[in-house]
């Protein structure tokens, strides 16, 4: 049976399944794009609408691109949403392009906490409200 809803990365993936409670997450706090692919490759990444957020906690080191393309790659899904991070404006440019070769959708974070990287709760809301 398919997934409705799933959710992969980061702090904000982790946020945005608190508000979309009715999505599996394969999430991890303070994960980089790297990382989380190395951790989760060999899971089934099928589902109707897969919600990422990567890239924030990326550092030079780390291929993002092709970090996000493998991610992407084993995607499986009718509708993927790209959280764009608030931070990093090259890493912005990357998850804008990987979606947009995929065709997929890109949603900025629209209310922003204090540390100006983590939506407040009405950021969250608002994710999970364009992701149904």
């Amino acid at each position: 049976m398919m997934l409705d809803c799933l959710i992969l990365g980061d702090s904000i993936a982790v946020g945005t399944q608190q508000a979309r409670p009715d999505c599996v997450a394969y999430a991890k706090v303070g994960i980089n794009s790297r990382d989380w692919v190395n951790q989760n490759v060999s899971k089934d990444l099928t589902a109707r609408a897969v919600i990422i957020s990567l890239g924030s906690n990326d550092y030079p080191n780390i291929k993002t691109e092709s970090e996000l393309l493998s991610v992407r790659q084993l995607v499986q899904a009718e509708r993927v949403y790209w959280i764009l991070p608030a931070i990093k404006p090259n890493i912005q440019d990357i998850v804008k392009k990987v979606a947009a070769h995929y065709g997929d959708t890109v949603l900025p974070i629209q209310h922003l906490q204090p540390d100006s990287v983590h939506p407040t709760w009405a950021g969250y809301k608002a994710i999970a409200q364009a992701t149904r």
